[in-house]
């Protein structure tokens, strides 16, 4: 089996893989100031408690975006299940053309998640990743990397106005009954909700004209599916496109494929 972890700024999601499907995947916070162990224990119980042994972890690959963590896991790894993960990082496989203007700049999910999408729906995508932040990516139709947009994600977004807004109440994230609140709370609703469906509806209607096509949109992160609902531009919600995505350059990377030349950190990776 491969556990594959995807060590975000806020979250990191684990899943295992039997050959290409998901059987087993976990949410949990992203903790810097945790130990090796602390990790360690927290990761193996759940594996135990969904029944895989760490006997049956035969591989293990992880994106991370958080580099203080990247030698905490390569250990953990190694001591809680006696491999040497796969780090996804420059230089290694992907398959895909990166035409950014410093590759070594793209975040490792961003790339998982291209590659991903790429291989589940061909060329000419938008990818759009709800998480700490909110990220656009653009595939072309021949299958290139071609860039995209960060913007603040919905959770520290909403974070940054209860804080400065003291008289503001903190209020759940989800959709409300209606546009034009009634009252505080479902104001405050409205306004996080259809404000960051408009961001991302516009954002992905400039990419479409700057682009000259039309391509398929596909969601995925903690807040997809919510979103979605709201939207007239996102096709698809895809839960799993990152941990599929971590599958995929696990594959290519893997000793089997080591006739092929790594991809070098450049525009033409």
């Amino acid at each position: 089996m491969l556990l594959v972890i995807d060590v975000g700024n806020t979250h990191t999601v684990l899943g295992v893989f039997r050959g290409k499907e998901v059987i087993r995947n976990w949410r949990i916070s992203t903790n810097k100031n945790q130990t090796l162990d602390e990790y360690g224990i927290l990761i193996t119980t759940l594996t135990h408690s969904g029944r895989i042994s760490s006997e049956a972890i035969k591989d293990i690959v992880i994106s991370c975006v958080v580099p203080p963590m990247e030698t905490m896991l390569v250990e953990l790894c190694e001591k809680y299940f006696q491999l040497k993960p796969l780090l996804v990082e420059p230089g290694i496989k992907t398959g895909m053309p990166i035409r950014y203007d410093n590759p070594r700049e793209v975040g490792a999910d961003r790339i998982v998640n291209a590659v991903a999408a790429l291989e589940q729906y061909g060329g000419n995508l938008i990818v759009v990743d709800f998480g700490t932040a909110t990220t656009f990516d653009y595939i072309s139709p021949s299958g290139e990397y071609e860039g995209g947009a960060i913007a603040p994600g919905i959770i520290i977004s909403s974070e940054a106005l209860f804080q400065r807004a003291s008289k503001l109440p903190r209020v759940d994230i989800q959709r409300p009954a209606r546009v034009i609140g009634k009252e505080t709370v479902g104001s405050i609703q409205s306004g996080i909700i259809y404000g960051y469906a408009g961001l991302v509806d516009g954002i992905v209607a400039r990419m479409k004209a700057e682009t000259g096509t039309n391509p398929r949109v596909v969601a995925t992160g903690g807040q997809a599916s919510l979103i979605a609902q709201v939207t007239s531009s996102i096709e698809d919600v895809n839960p799993y496109l990152t941990l599929h995505g971590l599958r995929i350059l696990y594959e290519r990377n893997s000793q089997e494929g080591e006739g092929a030349t790594p991809d070098q950190p450049s525009k033409n990776a």
